[in-house]
């Protein structure tokens, strides 16, 4: 079985890459993909392609807009959806990405730190699984994919 899984989140660490690499080093028929990375690049995408805004709030509107289209596309093609909540900002795009998964009745999986347990609780509840680290996400694609686990 190929998952297609989507790997959304924050994006000022390497978590998606090391998620990806285990994957591979296991042999896992899945295929990954992700919002944009680039901040600069997700931030400014809008008025790249678009023209300058004077205000920033229609700057900011035209960039969450494009970046919705490869998001959006993105989750709805997913067969799992995780999420990402890093500690160093607030990710209220990725709370949106697993709302928006959650009301498309994708599969979730949530990590965390402990420290965000109570502030992302209803989140957490929309999951099928909560984690707090990339080798518990990686157990549970290889078993997703295999039915079997080797750690």
């Amino acid at each position: 079985m190929k998952l297609k899984v989507y790997l959304s989140g924050e994006i000022h660490t390497n978590w998606r890459d090391e998620i990806i690499d285990k994957c591979k080093s296991k042999n896992l028929e899945i295929q990954f993909s992700s919002p944009t990375t680039n901040h600069e690049l997700s931030d400014d995408v809008g008025v790249k392609i678009l023209g300058d805004e004077e205000k920033k709030f229609w700057h900011d509107n035209k960039g969450a807009k494009i970046n919705a289209i490869r998001t959006r596309n993105s989750i709805q093609k997913a067969d799992i959806v995780i999420v990402r909540f890093g500690d160093k900002y607030k990710q209220w795009n990725a709370a949106f990405d697993a709302g928006y998964a959650s009301a498309l009745n994708k599969s979730i999986i949530i990590m965390h730190s402990d420290e965000h347990q109570h502030a992302l609780k209803e989140v957490d509840a929309a999951a099928l699984a909560v984690t707090k680290n990339v080798d518990e996400i990686v157990n549970i694609l290889q078993y997703s994919v295999e039915g079997s686990l080797e750690f």
